[in-house]
């Protein structure tokens, strides 16, 4: 018998939620000498990138950019905005919502949980009434992931918006966009969120390291009063910089060339073709777990992530050490599990730069797993999602036609 090889053979099909596959494109931008981030080659740059990534959030107002992950921008938004022992809600739909609640809680703000089971998103009707309760007045915030990462559940911004409108409360809302933005439809400003979160390594398709805070008149209101400590953080030194096309610090400035041309890529498909294509990838992804006779963690179907789907593993098989299998035998990442439900489920990405054709090569490499680690399961998933993929494309090609 031959020996074993060492090597992997072809490319590595990365299926985890984030950071997402590179397109070649952003990687031939980054890889460019570094620019004196205090000259004027600079400043056109970062003119470009700040008034370009309005555009993704769909807002008038300022982008604030941040080196650092996502994480930091949560920090951020928290920090420039409220002062110590504020009263702020959130909706506890998974383990990045659970995370967002402890940082909170570090700096010294009130949290506090509108609980779920993890498998839905955020109920408006929940937020309302929440919010009818404090009479006072007293919260300052309700703070939302639009797209929990760990679960696969897409919450609706628009609605959590017209919740807070009836209570007649005047909290703001922030809303994290981590695993939505740019790959799935989100209004800054017409859904008046306050303060969004966003960061640059999933629908953006760029490397981690940068993270966004858009922000509305109203948080830029509130940061006037705030009592938080800050100085990274800080709104006023950015915009003041950000103005004349420069930042209060050394920027990553490798990271904006990847911007500028990731923005251009996002803008020359159609912001509302990404959106489809996302659906579309996503659609034939639940097929294929539906005809496989699994079940997603997401039951709810308005709930639907566009962009990830959690994939519930029957009992008495592991999620790790499927993926386990899966990497060593097919060179393919699937996302872990999280919370009550670690090890019962593994999640599949796709989001970003992928198209049809790379995620049938993911949904093979899933069901020849699930048979080689005797998960029982029916076979024709990936011929379901084949189905579904042409019927779409036929559909587009008879109404272009028509």
């Amino acid at each position: 018998m031959a020996k074993n090889s060492s090597r992997q053979v072809g490319r590595h099909f990365l299926h985890i939620p984030g950071p997402t596959p590179l397109p070649d494109r952003v990687l031939r931008a980054m890889d460019t000498p570094i620019i004196d981030h205090r000259g004027p080659e600079f400043a056109k740059l970062a003119k470009k990138c700040l008034e370009g990534i309005k555009t993704i959030f769909k807002t008038a107002n300022p982008v604030i950019m941040y080196t650092a992950t996502g994480t930091g921008a949560w920090e951020a938004a928290l920090v420039n905005t409220l002062s110590p022992g504020d009263r702020v809600v959130m909706v506890e739909t998974g383990q990045f919502a659970t995370l967002w609640k402890k940082m909170a809680e570090k700096l010294d703000l009130k949290a506090e949980f509108i609980p779920t089971d993890w498998r839905t998103g955020a109920d408006p009707a929940a937020i309302e009434a929440k919010l009818r309760e404090d009479k006072n007045k007293e919260i300052k915030a309700v703070c939302v992931l639009h797209n929990e990462t760990s679960t696969g559940c897409l919450s609706n911004i628009a609605e959590v918006r017209k919740a807070i409108d009836r209570a007649g409360h005047p909290a703001m809302l922030f809303v994290d966009t981590i695993s939505s933005l740019a790959s799935t439809d989100y209004r800054h400003d017409e859904w008046g969120v306050d303060v969004t979160v966003g960061g640059a390594q999933k629908g953006l398709m760029l490397p981690p390291g940068m993270s966004f805070n858009a922000i509305s008149d109203k948080a830029l209101k509130a940061a006037q009063t705030a009592k938080l400590p800050k100085s990274f953080w800080a709104w006023d030194d950015m915009l003041n910089m950000n103005k004349i096309g420069f930042f209060p610090y050394t920027p990553a400035t490798q990271m904006l060339q990847g911007l500028a041309v990731s923005i251009e890529m996002l803008h020359e498909e159609g912001l509302e073709n990404v959106f489809a294509r996302h659906e579309r990838l996503a659609e034939a992804t639940r097929r294929a777990v539906k005809a496989w006779g699994l079940e997603t963690v997401c039951r709810d179907p308005k709930y639907y992530s566009p962009t990830l789907t959690a994939v519930l593993l029957p009992e008495g098989h592991n999620a790790d050490a499927f993926r386990a299998l899966a990497l060593d035998t097919f060179n393919i990442s699937y996302g872990s599990s999280f919370g009550a439900l670690t090890g019962r489920y593994f999640r599949v990405g796709h989001l970003g730069d992928i198209n049809e054709t790379m995620l049938m090569g993911a949904l093979a490499a899933t069901e020849m797993t699930l048979s080689l680690a005797n998960v029982p399961h029916k076979k024709g998933g990936v011929q379901a999602a084949m189905d579904y993929l042409v019927s779409q494309r036929s559909a587009a090609t008879k109404q272009a036609a028509e």
